[in-house]
């Protein structure tokens, strides 16, 4: 399985992002309430957080089932990944929009992709390292965590300008 590292990372990227985009639309698609706690319900920083970080934790359960074991440390390697790439979402985009104000449509996509790219760019080296299999709980129970608040947070929002909808100066599902 070590040989295919790269395909894996490859497959994982390509699915992400394209999983990604089409959580980015479902809600507003379909206005299915089952589709909510995983897919963006306002154009907020927050729900695109979580429009990456869904896919990457559905693609490490399938990733999981194949490694069968092949990395000790391989939930923690999944967290670690996941938030590099998640966390770069709001890096890119407030230190662009920071400097050069609002940030157009076409760069906040290329921001989504450069953000699953760094995750699993990170998870492939990380792969290389030995981890502690205690590190295998810590991670997938964090992993859990985040999950939660993602679910939590969608119908429950902090009014905090991380989840505020820039275009409906809404915290809330939008009403489509």
């Amino acid at each position: 399985m070590k040989q295919n590292l790269f395909l894996w990372q490859f497959v994982g990227f390509a699915v992400s992002v394209a999983l990604g985009t089409l959580l980015h639309f479902i809600f507003e698609w379909t206005s299915l309430t089952i589709f909510a706690p995983i897919s963006a319900v306002n154009e907020s920083t927050w729900e695109h957080m979580k429009i990456l970080f869904f896919p990457m934790l559905f693609f490490a359960l399938v990733q999981y089932v194949f490694f069968k074991g092949d990395y000790l440390g391989f939930w923690w390697i999944k967290l670690i990944g996941t938030i590099v790439g998640v966390l770069s979402i709001p890096v890119l985009f407030y230190t662009v929009s920071g400097v050069f104000g609002k940030t157009p449509d076409w760069l906040n996509i290329i921001f989504f992709f450069i953000s699953a790219f760094l995750g699993y760019l990170v998870e492939y080296h990380l792969f290389y390292v030995d981890f502690s299999p205690k590190f295998q709980f810590i991670g997938f129970i964090i992993l859990i965590l985040i999950a939660s608040a993602f679910i939590l947070f969608t119908f429950y929002t902090p009014k905090l300008p991380l989840f505020k909808d820039p275009l409906t100066g809404l915290y809330d599902i939008i009403k489509v």
